[in-house]
């Protein structure tokens, strides 16, 4: 584990439109424990040359900044010009901040900047951790950390041992393991479609016993959470662990909103060389539909959230 002083917080990126979500995502960043000497950039957007909307956007950024101003003074602000979801993303890739908070959705009847179409192609197209934030009840909080042994969930761990968290927030480690189709030798396909999601059926050996290969499952994803619980034991936190079966988006939806949890954190391989493909289908599921806040992290270049 890294000290207390390399753990911290640097930079932080607050995209706001006025709207009520983008007020709740100031707030809970006005309530974050971090560091004093963190650097807080406020900003928005505007999209067209429009003056009553510039004039609008401004009294944003200002009500933001008075907001952060209770308990942050190294508050810096700016108004970017464009796309909205273009801009963030182009700002962050030269601010390199070690995260990106917002609201889920902004009102189209009020500025319509940050509306949830905008806050899921920051997610899918930034190359930073992006907190999307919807309404949250005080601390402590209750963070669903969902881990597939990946790469990308390793980063994720690696993440949430630095994100600035209450003392009494808890951890929930989930791991979903995929639905066991009925087994035909004639007729079972080599991949297997559920909803949107595409798992890779059965391996090319597997006959007829679906105890055998459920149990195989099990045991790698208990392994995968005790792995996680070792990783974050030296965190004080507390730690539920769950193993589940299904379809992985929607299992973790079900948990969430059956255990009250208020931020759901997922790695993601975010977006490839290919222009058009995006977050993994879970991530985008839960930015999408999720009724509490989600952190999308993604694996890093570079090495500064590793071997925290």
């Amino acid at each position: 584990m890294k000290s207390d002083d390399q753990k911290r917080f640097s930079k932080i990126i607050l995209a706001v439109d006025g709207s009520e979500h983008s007020m709740v995502a100031t707030r809970y960043l006005t309530n974050l424990p971090i560091s004093p000497s963190c650097k807080i950039c406020v900003l928005t957007v505007l999209d067209t040359p429009h003056t009553p909307r510039r004039q609008l956007l401004l009294a944003a950024l200002e009500q933001a900044c008075d907001i952060l101003r209770e308990k942050h003074t190294d508050i810096e602000y700016g108004l970017l010009h464009g796309h909205p979801a273009a801009s963030l993303v182009d700002f962050a890739n030269d601010y390199r901040p070690d995260l990106i908070v917002m609201g889920a959705k902004g009102l189209r009847a009020t500025l319509g900047i940050l509306l949830g179409g905008v806050a899921q192609q920051v997610a899918e197209y930034a190359h930073w951790p992006v907190l999307v934030i919807r309404p949250l009840s005080p601390p402590p909080h209750r963070i669903l950390i969902a881990l597939d042994g990946s790469e990308y969930s390793q980063a994720l761990l690696d993440y949430c041992c630095i994100f600035p968290l209450s003392p009494n927030d808890e951890f929930h480690l989930v791991h979903v393991i995929p639905p066991l189709p009925q087994y035909d030798a004639q007729e079972t396909p080599r991949i297997w479609q559920m909803g949107t999601e595409v798992f890779q059926t059965l391996p090319i050996d597997y006959k007829d016993n679906t105890d055998e290969i459920n149990e195989k499952y099990k045991t790698e994803g208990n392994e995968i959470l005790e792995q996680g619980v070792r990783f974050l034991a030296s965190s004080k936190h507390r730690i539920e662990t769950a193993l589940l079966q299904g379809d992985a988006s929607t299992e973790i939806l079900n948990y969430s909103q059956n255990n009250s949890i208020d931020i759901i954190a997922v790695g993601s391989r975010g977006l490839s060389e290919v222009k058009g493909w995006l977050l993994g289908s879970v991530s985008r599921k839960l930015v999408h539909y999720s009724p509490c806040s989600v952190l999308i992290v993604k694996r890093k270049d570079s090495d500064k959230f590793e071997n925290a």
